[in-house]
């Protein structure tokens, strides 16, 4: 044996025990080798994978589809924005499959950072971090009400950027769904898509994780923006939908749990209310 072997029987130095034992530090949990990161490329090409399908339902689709259907233009426009959804879903599932090499629980949990808010300093998880969603969704709604000011500005600026009537939910205030009960199925199915398995799950479970490789500590602003301009089926609402959207990607990232970005985005989910009365006949 070479005079430079080492006696696995004797113990390490002081030194290599110490630097063995920096492996484990919390410090080290949230600095990703830069290998499991996403080129900016990859980031791109994830982005785009859902956002021109959506482009394509929502101004291709719907207006072909709409004059030939006895349905609400408002609910032929939601059904198909649910499919865009449900496509996310695809492309998440996709991606972290090929990613992990299959769709392993204890993995995939890990990976999207299925558990509860983490301590920056401790790495423990502590439900009273869940507080943060309420400063998390004051954010947004502070940043709605000053975003709309943009988009007023926005579309001053190119005004054929017009809004259809029916996108907006309000146009479906309507006695004549009173008593039609399968909209608050699209409705919860739209919750369900929207909240959790669709855009939180593409946007907060895939993506960010992955930008810091590219955009470092500020991953979670460039997560916004990418987010905000996925919306092109509500392209008159640009400035807006990135404004309002700072806080979700910011409890995610800063405790590093799926579930904080899924309350913050869900608690605008106030809208089924809304349904809820017009299908009741709770209204004026």
């Amino acid at each position: 044996m070479s005079s430079l072997s080492v006696d696995a029987r004797k113990p390490l130095p002081r030194d290599a025990e110490d630097m063995t034992n920096t492996q484990s530090l919390p410090a080290q949990v949230d600095a990703p080798a830069s290998s499991k990161q996403y080129s900016l490329i990859k980031i791109l090409a994830i982005w785009a994978s859902v956002t021109a399908p959506m482009a394509v339902l929502a101004w291709v689709v719907g207006p072909a589809i709409i004059p030939h259907t006895s349905l609400h233009p408002g609910l032929v426009h939601w059904m198909l924005m649910v499919v865009g959804m449900m496509w996310q879903f695809v492309v998440s599932l996709a991606v972290l499959r090929h990613e992990l090499g299959g769709l392993h629980w204890p993995t995939l949990k890990k990976r999207i950072w299925f558990n509860l808010p983490r301590d920056r300093r401790t790495d423990k998880t502590r439900r009273v971090l869940f507080l943060w969603a309420v400063p998390a969704f004051l954010a947004n709604g502070l940043g709605a009400y000053l975003g709309t000011r943009l988009d007023t500005a926005w579309t001053n600026w190119l005004p054929f950027l017009h809004e259809p009537s029916y996108t907006n939910v309000q146009g479906l205030v309507d006695p004549k769904f009173e008593g039609q009960w399968w909209i608050l199925g699209l409705a919860l199915t739209s919750m369900l898509f929207n909240y959790i398995l669709g855009e939180e799950l593409l946007f907060r479970g895939v993506l960010l994780p992955r930008m810091a490789g590219v955009f470092g500590r500020w991953d979670w602003v460039a997560n916004t923006v990418l987010f905000g301009l996925y919306h092109v089926h509500k392209v008159w609402a640009w400035p807006s939908m990135i404004t309002s959207s700072f806080g979700i990607a910011w409890a995610t990232k800063r405790y590093r749990s799926f579930w904080l970005g899924v309350i913050v985005h869900g608690l605008e989910g106030f809208f089924i209310v809304l349904i809820v009365a017009v299908l009741a006949g709770w209204y004026p």
